[in-house]
């Protein structure tokens, strides 16, 4: 049986890390540096920033940032908001980050997917998808934050990306983002069925039976959280603890 990751997600705006609600309405949290650090602390197996408002902007501001937070922290970590070529990929990656995680710009230009993975290697290259439900078992690929339609259908999206040259597939639910209402397991099983790389589900974790359900059901091979470690309703060694106990196999990297 495969092993789970648990990710703690870092969504950031300017300097600030925030939260919102189907990615709106976004709330000041505090310092992305220090929470990633506690959540390292706490035996995350792997951290995500995603700079929210990068590619509304036109920018890519997160090195700086990623510098200082990276400190001391020993897991893989990945960057993603405003990558739009092999030379943004390379100064975050030479910043600290393992992999980066591409939306927008992959939605504009798919040959950057294979850019950068010729470049870097597959397992560098994340497919971001931002995904709203559209109908029975039927979803649309978002960018731009889930603000812009694309008209894209997700599951032919994510198969392109694959063919591209994306390692892995970060799966955000826009329709559950924030809810703690429960993943979107229906769309994260539809997805890992016709894939060959990790999919990770992210939007709508609240608790622990809904990362159960999603590793189980939804076959995802990573579950990214957010609203419910950063208002502190759970803890990263509680939800591995709990997880474990309902028969989840997780997988952990060692603390340098």
């Amino acid at each position: 049986m495969r092993k789970v990751r648990i990710i703690a997600r870092l969504d950031i705006k300017g300097q600030n890390l925030i939260k919102g609600v189907h990615m709106e309405g976004l709330r000041v949290i505090g310092s992305p540096a220090e929470y990633a650090h506690k959540y390292y602390q706490q035996g995350a197996d792997e951290l995500i920033y995603i700079d929210t408002v990068a590619s509304l902007y036109g920018r890519n501001n997160l090195s700086d940032l990623l510098e200082r937070s990276v400190e001391n922290i020993f897991i893989p970590l990945t960057v993603g908001g405003g990558i739009r070529s092999v030379e943004d990929a390379t100064r975050l990656l030479r910043s600290g980050a393992d992999k980066v995680a591409i939306n927008t710009a992959a939605v504009a230009n798919p040959g950057l997917i294979t850019e950068i993975s010729r470049r870097f290697g597959s397992q560098c290259m994340v497919l971001s998808v931002q995904a709203k439900s559209i109908g029975p078992k039927k979803w649309e690929v978002f960018t731009e934050n889930g603000r812009e339609r694309t008209g894209l259908d997700v599951l032919e999206w994510i198969q392109k990306g694959i063919q591209l040259g994306a390692g892995e597939i970060l799966l955000t639910s826009v329709d559950r983002e924030g809810t703690r209402k429960g993943f979107d397991v229906d769309l994260v099983r539809a997805v890992a069925e016709q894939t060959t790389v990790p999919v990770i589900a992210s939007g709508g974790m609240g608790n622990v039976a809904h990362l159960v359900q999603v590793a189980k059901e939804g076959l995802a091979d990573a579950v990214a959280m957010a609203d419910v470690l950063h208002y502190e309703r759970l803890t990263i060694g509680n939800i591995k603890e709990e997880a474990s106990s309902n028969g989840i196999q997780l997988r952990k990297y060692a603390k340098s």
